[in-house]
């Protein structure tokens, strides 16, 4: 007998258990959403319909009634789109261009920043104003950053608008990458919309492969090595050794990786098995030999973002070296505002931008000088290169993970000044299954290229239907045997 209590409860919105790709719950809505989009698969009217709905429906089981948001912010930006691409005059073209861009930063700063600066009204004038404590949209960050683009293109004459309502709401909202990206441009997402769903064995192998992997990244490396030892650590630096925190630092750099890039993984396998293409978020990146190398491989959708409707629209290299450097500052600090409303990001993305900024002088240098490496220097210094980056880049993940300045300082003075190296075989005992999952970790990391990564989808694309869902079935349950009874929410989802 069904319990039709229990089930409604299910289906409706519960703040304490949002919808995650890792969830029971995901794994039977997936499995009727793919039952109704295969059904309807021949009309593109019937795909957009059926995605459109189970999206809206996804959404609101991650942050209830804030799926409005989303609904709105298609309104808006699909009309005002039509209306930038059919004025005449340049001035109410801009207009219309800077009337969006504030309705979108309005809402984005509304729901992530208004207690950020309440706090700091407060500190200044010794006021009392009351923090608002808003609850923060799931998303809204990626789908924002989507909205701008689109309208920025279809100003720029480099797209044209959508005709069609639902199509651009299909694309705003469609859930596999709604609530933590990747940032996807109406260009290159559109277009496909009207292409017909074909699913082919190189489609159903890849997607698989991305689906397997992220799973694997995010539930058996990301969250057993946060939840048996890195959480521990960032929770008071000042109760362990520098050896611990050392790494604890370690061990966060492969968690937010693993968490971030397989959650894009997911995300990228699921669009592929519905006949979307959807360009990857992450290239190996702690394998950059430089930090310039390393944000072209890191969070791919918002560096390129950040590039091509921030840094260049600045200035970008074109108005002298000093500005440059102004310009790559500028965009980081805001890069890392983007991430949350903290000092600690807002310093994070200060300190990447001056890296930046040193990593061109040294690129101008060596193109000025006819400097090159070759033979065994050239080896030597892309190995010191991407030693001393990873290094760089763990030092800066101090500051994004710690809950403040006080919690940074005191993990990185623990390492300074309270190293104790003589512990590390009671360390060893005491956590040998996280170590050993952190070394497996970073061999996949830095062994990996897209070459295996090719291989691996080819050898998956020539197995049979029935045995890719066996193969699905067998996995899913090894993942339940050993996932954690307490799940984590990805580290992105606050973003």
């Amino acid at each position: 007998m069904i319990d039709v209590t229990k089930l409604l409860s299910t289906l409706v919105y519960d703040p304490k258990d949002p919808v995650l790709f890792n969830s029971a719950f995901f794994f039977y809505y997936f499995a009727i959403f793919l039952l109704c989009y295969l059904a309807v698969s021949g009309s593109k009217t019937g795909r957009v319909w059926v995605f459109t709905l189970f999206s809206l429906y996804f959404f609101y089981k991650a942050c209830g009634f804030y799926v409005g948001l989303v609904i709105l912010s298609a309104i808006v930006d699909f009309n005002l789109s039509r209306w930038i691409y059919r004025a005449q005059q340049r001035s109410l073209r801009v207009f219309l261009l800077v009337f969006s861009i504030v309705i979108n930063i309005g809402l984005l700063f509304y729901f992530k920043y208004t207690d950020f600066f309440i706090g700091i009204v407060n500190e200044v004038t010794a006021g009392h104003i009351r923090p608002l404590h808003l609850l923060l949209p799931i998303g809204i960050s990626f789908y924002t950053f989507e909205n701008l683009s689109y309208t920025i293109d279809v100003y720029r004459k480099e797209f044209p608008p959508v005709d069609n309502f639902m199509d651009y709401l299909f694309f705003l909202s469609f859930f596999p990458k709604l609530m933590m990206g990747p940032i996807v441009r109406a260009a290159d997402f559109i277009p496909q919309i009207s292409q017909p769903y074909v699913l082919d064995r190189e489609d159903i192998g890849t997607g698989m492969y991305l689906i397997i992997s992220g799973l694997f990244k995010k539930i058996v490396i990301s969250d057993f090595i946060y939840l048996n030892f890195v959480q521990y650590i960032f929770d008071d630096p000042s109760k362990h050794t520098g050896l611990e925190c050392l790494l604890g630092v370690y061990g966060y750099a492969l968690v937010i990786y693993c968490d971030f890039s397989g959650y894009s993984d997911m995300a990228i396998g699921i669009a592929r098995w519905t006949g979307f293409k959807i360009p990857a978020n992450f290239a190996t990146p702690y394998q950059s030999a430089s930090i310039t190398e390393f944000w072209r491989r890191w969070h791919i959708s918002l560096s390129s973002w950040l590039r091509d409707y921030l840094y260049i629209p600045l200035g970008g290299n074109r108005k002298g070296r000093v500005r440059q450097y102004v310009n790559l500052a500028l965009t980081m600090l805001i890069g890392g505002f983007w991430h949350g409303a903290s000092w600690n990001f807002i310093f994070w993305g200060g300190l990447h931008g001056v890296a930046l900024g040193l990593d061109k002088v040294r690129i101008d240098w060596l193109k000025k000088t006819g400097k090159v490496y070759t033979g065994f220097s050239k080896y030597f210094f892309k190995v010191l290169g991407i030693l001393i980056t990873f290094h760089f880049v763990c030092f800066c993940w101090i500051f994004f993970k710690a809950s403040s300045f006080h919690d940074a300082w005191a993990l990185i003075h623990q390492i300074a000044y309270d190293f104790q190296p003589g512990i590390w075989y009671d360390l060893y005992q005491g956590y040998t299954a996280v170590f050993a999952l952190m070394l497996l970790g970073f061999a996949l990391h830095f062994v990996t290229a897209s070459g295996g990564q090719q291989v691996m989808e080819k050898t998956m694309a020539r197995v049979p239907v029935w045995g890719s869902v066996a193969i699905m079935v067998v996995f899913i349950w090894l993942l339940i045997q050993v996932k954690s009874t307490q799940p984590m929410i990805p580290i992105y989802f606050q973003f």
